[in-house]
């Protein structure tokens, strides 16, 4: 089968697909016959060679960490699933090799019948890192929320779950963006100089939690938020510096040696993601749709950090 990797650290070109030995499910998980996967922004780190310091990455590197498709295996043990279901999940954290043409996910949810392949093929780690975010923040009804980035993958799905939580959300993004962002429920503003006398105006009585998805910018942040306990980063790696929570997650059987402790993965937010897709409340913004064979070209578009919504591959 084709999976996309890369072999050596470099630019967007190292990245290639490959002709490797099909996986197969294993105890506890299914397989998929992969019709879209998602692009993660931290793979491009990766790849660079940007990361090779605290992540340790065996070479090939296969990548993907999300998927949707269709069930061609079910594993011992699992049950509410078979062949044939059309699902979107995600992969193990160590595991990954969702850009390929079959898949092993270790968590999954039915795919909602109002989402394209596309967009439930970049679905799952959004869904799951906005909601293990939320939860830590414990975001709720009638809080107020600045989203840090919210026009990217990650934000755009976060400002959404935030507002079904009840939440007011105040996201920034570049100016272009901001209807965008309107049309997702947020009140857009800049990011940049004068942040905090920004969202201070939108915000009079204060925000209650922040959810960084960009870098750069925590001082400012944790200035909004009034204490670094209510801020969280997922994209920041100085936020130990500022007392500021990074979260990354990794599952319970699997070592995480990357940034200290890992968050819990909150899967439970795949299937909140899917009630709220079928009440049309939840939508995943691709920004652009490649074939397989141009994961190169998608990775290049990812490096600009530019894009809104998810990017993703299509088989």
């Amino acid at each position: 089968m084709r999976a996309v990797q890369f072999s050596e650290y470099g630019p967007p070109g190292v990245i290639h697909v490959a002709e490797v030995e099909e996986p197969h499910a294993g105890p506890g998980r299914i397989r998929v016959a992969v019709r879209a996967s998602g692009i993660s922004p931290g793979e491009t780190y990766l790849r660079s060679g940007t990361w090779r310091e605290v992540v340790p990455t065996v070479l090939p590197y296969r990548t993907g960490f999300d998927a949707a498709g269709v069930v061609d295996e079910v594993g011992d043990g699992v049950t509410g699933v078979s062949v044939g279901a059309e699902v979107f999940g995600m992969t193990t954290m160590t595991g990954r090799a969702a850009n390929a043409d079959y898949a092993v996910l270790a968590a999954w949810a039915v795919k909602p019948a109002a989402w394209s392949w596309e967009e439930a093929g970049g679905a799952a780690g959004a869904v799951e890192t906005a909601t293990r975010v939320l939860d830590r923040l414990a975001v709720g009804a009638g809080h107020t929320v600045l989203v840090q980035g919210a026009a990217g993958g990650v934000g755009a799905v976060a400002v959404q779950l935030a507002v079904a939580r009840g939440a007011t959300v105040v996201g920034t993004a570049s100016e272009h963006n901001h209807d965008f962002l309107r049309s997702l429920g947020a009140e857009p503003t800049a990011y940049g100089a004068g942040l905090v006398d920004r969202v201070r105006a939108l915000a009079p009585a204060g925000v209650d939690a922040v959810f960084d998805c960009a870098t750069g910018a925590l001082p400012d942040l944790i200035a909004i938020a009034g204490d670094p306990a209510r801020v969280v980063t997922i994209a920041d790696f100085s936020a130990p510096a500022h007392g500021v929570h990074l979260s990354h997650s990794a599952p319970a059987d699997e070592t995480d040696a990357a940034f200290g402790g890992a968050d819990p993965l909150a899967v439970h937010g795949l299937d909140i993601a899917v009630g709220l897709a079928e009440q049309g409340r939840l939508q995943v913004p691709v920004a652009a749709a490649f074939p397989l064979a141009e994961a190169a070209a998608a990775h290049e578009l990812s490096e600009t950090r530019h894009a809104r919504g998810k990017i993703v591959l299509v088989n």
